[in-house]
C-alpha cells in the first residue's frame, strides 16, 4: 500500500468533501481516503498494482474541483 497527497482547491463545506471522499473511494484499488476541507487535502492510502495518481487527479477535477 501507499499513500498520497493531494492539494484540492474548490471544496467549500461538507458537501464537497462528501463529492471527493465519494469519487476518490469508488477507485479501485483504493483502501482508504480522509478528506481535509481546512487543509484543503485530500490522502489517498491505495495499492499502486490497481490504482494510480493520475486516476486519483482525474476523478477530482471530474466532479469539478482542481488539484494543485
Amino acid at each position: 500500500m501507499e499513500t498520497i497527497q493531494l492539494n484540492v482547491q474548490g471544496m467549500t463545506c461538507g458537501g464537497c468533501v462528501k463529492s471527493v471522499t465519494s469519487v476518490l473511494q469508488k477507485i479501485p484499488g483504493v483502501s482508504s481516503v480522509e478528506v481535509s476541507l481546512e487543509q484543503n487535502r485530500a490522502t489517498i492510502t491505495y495499492d499502486p498494482k490497481q490504482a494510480a495518481p493520475a486516476q486519483f487527479k482525474q476523478a477530482v477535477e471530474g466532479a469539478g474541483f482542481t488539484v494543485v
